[in-house]
């Protein structure tokens, strides 16, 4: 067995960072815990959410073992953080657990109804000592997945090889275990597992965090589409609450829809947590997953007619995101990829990574970005630019290459060229306008230029 790849350098002074968190955290959550639990039980109306074949989940009392684990495995992941970033952006995850979870308690408190069988032995003991603590009240969101989640990412950062193996059985040991204790009902853990990954996504550790670069959305159709998306995450959960049983599941594409909406609304781009790589982060996948798998599925069903790249001109090729098996077999040596929803696998290609929002026109910026990597990128050999239908996004790319190239003398030519290449791109009057403004800065540009040689 081997625990990692290559031996980690710790920064110097983290032992005594990683104690201050620790005693932080550790009276907070037996603190804001326990308030739960006292308040709770001094109400009258605590209900509870049972689904009827719960009856039937089996008790297991050694499971109290994985369990009690996860006190452990909190403390130690403190410790096991390399880096003053990981560690901070680690305990902030825990404590927005803790502070999100507890809320969740007081406001809409919970019970679990079986009665627990007498345990005799060590087990027993073990139930007896968290029964001293954790009465049944405070349950959904399961305070105890949502940390699960934390801590699985937390020490799967850290491990390799067989190692890591075990760390995936013994973590889903514990999840299964707040079940097989009779400690929670079912509700609990998914709520619990959406909360770890809205933590997780919430301080990610590679990239600048949402809180760090949220913005109020000035583009009118950036806002329209913001409100449209959460009027849909209103609509699944409207059935949700309303009927409750199996349609609780619609709450997952509603906390996706919602996510979305504040993309669109607040976050950017940025909000999909799409890496340098292609891969969007493991927090955004699952929390993204519904909207995700439909953004794919439209993808698919507007391009299905048509869905190989085309060659716009000798080299540059223009085409819907593609799939791992679909670039393999193109001749490309690099991806311009526009498209921030959908993640990608370049494989072997030189891959640049430039994410916009779908439906919303770039700025003359983000136009004189994406044709810079174009230009780029294509003296390497055949290059794809892509978005998730190649109409719109890759398509504003692609002009705004053709204008900053010299080989198209206007807008209006620039995209009648990708037009007989591609017929269905969609390029609106915002996208014109970008585009405008883009050549107006290159004859500017190229004014002066020639202003200050005649001066020399």
């Amino acid at each position: 067995m081997m625990a990692a790849s290559s031996p980690v350098t710790r920064q110097p002074g983290l032992w005594r960072r990683a104690l201050a968190w620790l005693l932080l955290l550790g009276p907070f959550f037996f603190a804001s815990y326990g308030l739960a639990t006292w308040v709770s039980a001094q109400r009258s109306d605590v209900g509870s959410l049972v689904f009827a074949w719960e009856v039937h989940m089996p008790f297991w009392a050694w499971t109290i073992v994985p369990y009690w684990s996860i006190d452990l495995l909190y403390g130690l992941s403190l410790l096991v953080c390399s880096t003053r970033r990981e560690l901070d952006g680690h305990a902030r995850r825990l404590l927005t657990a803790q502070v999100v979870a507890v809320g969740c308690f007081l406001l809409f408190p919970l019970r679990f109804t079986f009665p627990r069988p007498e345990i005799d032995g060590l087990f027993g003991l073990l139930f007896e000592l968290l029964g001293a603590f954790d009465k049944p009240f405070n349950q959904a969101p399961s305070l105890h997945i949502a940390l699960l989640v934390i801590l699985w990412v937390c020490f799967a950062r850290h491990v390799r090889g067989a190692w890591r193996w075990l760390l995936h059985g013994w973590f889903a040991l514990i999840g299964l275990s707040v079940l097989t204790t009779w400690q929670h009902h079912f509700i609990d853990l998914p709520s619990g597992a959406l909360l770890g990954w809205l933590c997780v996504w919430l301080w990610p550790l590679d990239r600048p965090g949402p809180l760090s670069t949220w913005q109020p959305a000035r583009d009118a159709r950036r806002r329209s589409l913001a409100l449209g998306y959460a009027l849909g995450a209103a609509l699944c959960a409207l059935p949700a609450f309303a009927l409750g049983g199996a349609w609780l599941w619609l709450l997952w594409p509603a906390v996706s829809l919602l996510l979305v909406a504040l993309n669109y609304a607040l976050l950017g781009a940025a909000g999909f947590q799409k890496g340098a790589d292609g891969r969007l982060s493991s927090a955004a996948l699952w929390l993204l997953a519904p909207y995700l798998a439909a953004a794919w599925l439209n993808s698919r069903l507007w391009t299905r007619r048509r869905p190989e790249p085309d060659a716009v001109v000798e080299g540059i090729w223009l085409g819907r995101i593609p799939s791992a098996r679909e670039l393999a077999r193109g001749p490309f040596t690099g991806v311009i990829d526009l498209c921030a929803e959908l993640p990608l696998a370049p494989g072997l290609c030189n891959y640049r990574s430039l994410p916009q929002l779908d439906l919303v026109a770039p700025s003359a910026a983000q136009c004189l970005a994406a044709a810079e990597a174009i230009e780029s990128a294509r003296r390497r050999g055949p290059i794809l630019v892509c978005c998730a239908l190649g109409y719109s996004r890759s398509a504003t790319a692609v002009a705004a290459w053709l204008l900053h190239s010299g080989r198209a003398r206007d807008v209006d030519s620039a995209i009648e060229q990708i037009r007989r290449a591609r017929p269905q791109v969609m390029l609106g009057a915002q996208q014109r306008l970008a585009l405008a403004q883009l050549a107006g800065s290159l004859r500017r540009t190229l004014s002066e230029g020639t202003e200050a040689e005649h001066a020399g």
